[in-house]
């Protein structure tokens, strides 16, 4: 494995200064094991042609890649951008925090985005990053913002819609390999404020990588963001868990399936293709398992 140094912003340590993964050359056996697992559902019809998938593992005890599947493919993001919602107001507030505070109601509206994935608030970060800008241009301020301060890590990153009164978002994209490259920076605590991203996002909420997982134990901690529309089911987090001796073995996990067609029956298509991310993450936490020992 080796590391790069990404290319990104004006804050000092931030941008320029961010070292993330590469994948590595060739698919190693939790990549094959997960394509396989993929081309079975394709074959049986519980992903048809119209549906892209992405896959995306990295073990920090290894410092390795483990899954890379359609990594740098820019998909629908849906309620999984909304971190970086987070992450590009903290940039605004180490801007200028008289202008951009981080005070009681700033937490509260984070929570409401982050763990109870509310849109309002949402467009609430939206309007206070961007608020330079006409409100049309809001959107695509925050991703300036982003890039500014971290281009190396929001590569595919496009924010060009505030969040629909319906929640139907489809125009705000990222890949697989943008969330990994933003969680594998709050492991290793590289972003301004990122720990404080991490506690909303370790709050307890639905998620299709624990949640009616057997293999995954309730012991294991996971801090994570899902998103749904009716053309897109994700998940993508960071898990720790423990081998027999207490020692913490940490990996990211990025699941996506994306529909072109819109879903007839939102409903059963979430449910489905929630638990196809749900098989892939057994598969992944049993492979972690056996290498480095993990209880449970």
């Amino acid at each position: 494995m080796f590391l790069r140094l990404l290319a990104g912003g004006a804050a000092a340590g931030i941008g320029g200064g961010l070292w993330v993964p590469e994948a590595v050359a060739g698919q190693p056996t939790l990549g094959r094991q997960v394509n396989a697992h993929i081309q079975k559902l394709r074959r049986a019809g519980r992903i048809p042609p119209d549906e892209r998938t992405a896959w995306s593992v990295y073990d920090f005890t290894t410092g390795s890649k483990l899954v890379s599947i359609n990594e740098d493919k820019p998909l629908q993001a849906a309620s999984m951008i909304k971190p970086f919602l987070a992450q590009a107001y903290f940039f605004r507030h180490l801007e200028d925090s008289g202008k951009y505070p981080y005070d009681n109601q700033i937490r509260a509206k984070l929570e409401a985005m982050i763990r109870h994935s509310d849109n309002p608030a949402s467009n609430f970060f939206i309007h206070r990053v961007g608020a330079e800008r006409p409100a049309r241009e809001r959107p695509l301020e925050v991703e300036r913002v982003l890039k500014r301060h971290a281009g190396g890590i929001f590569r595919q990153t496009a924010i060009v819609e505030f969040i629909p009164s319906n929640g139907r978002t489809y125009l705000n994209q990222a890949s697989a390999h943008d969330y990994s490259r933003f969680l594998f920076a709050m492991c290793k605590d590289r972003l301004p404020f990122i720990k404080e991203i991490a506690h909303y996002m370790g709050l307890p909420s639905p998620n299709r990588i624990q949640d009616g997982v057997d293999v995954v134990p309730a012991s294991v901690d996971l801090y994570h963001k899902s998103g749904s529309t009716a053309h897109l089911c994700g998940d993508m987090g960071i898990v720790a868990a423990r081998d027999a001796q207490g020692a913490t073995h940490r990996y990211t996990f990025i699941g996506i399936v994306q529909k072109d067609r819109r879903a007839k029956d939102y409903g059963g298509w979430m449910r489905d293709r929630g638990d196809v991310i749900r098989e892939v993450s057994a598969l992944v936490y049993a492979f972690m398992r056996e290498r480095h020992g993990l209880v449970g």
